[in-house]
């Protein structure tokens, strides 16, 4: 039996007086792969911002409505908002490492949660890397500064960083966008291992990304949910018009 993660009840969001999500409701199930699809402008990225609330570091940004996470609504007054991104972890778009060494990447989480231990920070830097399929390529060069390394392998030490402070959720905004076939394959594969543990929502233009790695798909439009099934369900027998209309590139 599949348990809810994460719900959205009747969600409306709002830049200023511009809507940008409209009564959004939907079940996401934890440790599956949930992809968000849909045209540039859609509300997928607002919506995945909202999950953790990164949206609220934005002037004007509103949201009514629940957004729900383990039976508890996170836009309630007394949420820990550092508390609530430790547990929900985000990768962007574009790789974005600190201008400090690997270790000091992967380690500076669990440092300001308060872990001051060498070895303990050493054993948390390892398993980090290594759950993110970087381990074997950096482990000689952990001194060294994270910007110098490829885009695939930064990419992959952000993941690190995120694993590091055992994240419940993981939001991916277009995690591999940027990257050539063969990185891409690596984050492709590294998302399906991390499943076993992780609940991840992941962004994505990339219609085969999206049957290739997820489990269950919605597809956004103009700020509206207008299919959530199987991943399979939806790249085969879509419900709506619309939905099929996108999949097979008529639009987007």
């Amino acid at each position: 039996m599949k348990l809810t993660k994460i719900e959205a009840r009747n969600l409306n969001t709002f830049y200023g007086k511009k809507q940008a999500l409209f009564d959004l409701n939907i079940e996401i199930p934890e440790n599956h792969i949930t992809a968000l699809i849909g045209p540039s402008g859609c509300g997928k990225s607002t919506f995945l911002r909202t999950l953790n609330r990164m949206n609220d570091l934005i002037d004007g940004y509103t949201v009514n409505g629940d957004v729900i996470i383990d039976g508890i609504d996170i836009y309630k007054e007394n949420i820990d908002i550092v508390l609530l991104r430790k547990r929900v972890g985000m990768i962007f778009q574009k790789s974005n490492p600190f201008p400090k060494s690997i270790y000091e990447n992967v380690a500076c989480g669990p440092r300001i949660n308060g872990e001051r231990k060498k070895s303990a920070l050493d054993e948390i830097v390892e398993s980090s890397l290594r759950k993110a399929a970087i381990w074997e390529e950096v482990k000689d060069r952990l001194k060294e500064s994270a910007i110098g390394l490829s885009g695939g392998q930064q990419q992959r030490v952000c993941i690190a960083r995120a694993l590091a402070v055992n994240p419940e959720i993981i939001l991916m905004d277009e995690p591999a966008s940027a990257l050539d076939p063969i990185s891409t394959g690596k984050i492709e594969e590294l998302i399906y291992d991390l499943k076993k543990e992780i609940t991840i929502v992941i962004v994505t233009h990339n219609m085969q990304q999206a049957a290739r790695v997820s489990d269950y798909c919605a597809f956004f439009h103009n700020g509206y949910i207008i299919e959530f099934d199987t991943t399979k369900k939806m790249f085969t027998s879509p419900q709506k018009e619309e939905t099929q209309n996108y999949i097979m590139g008529i639009f987007g």
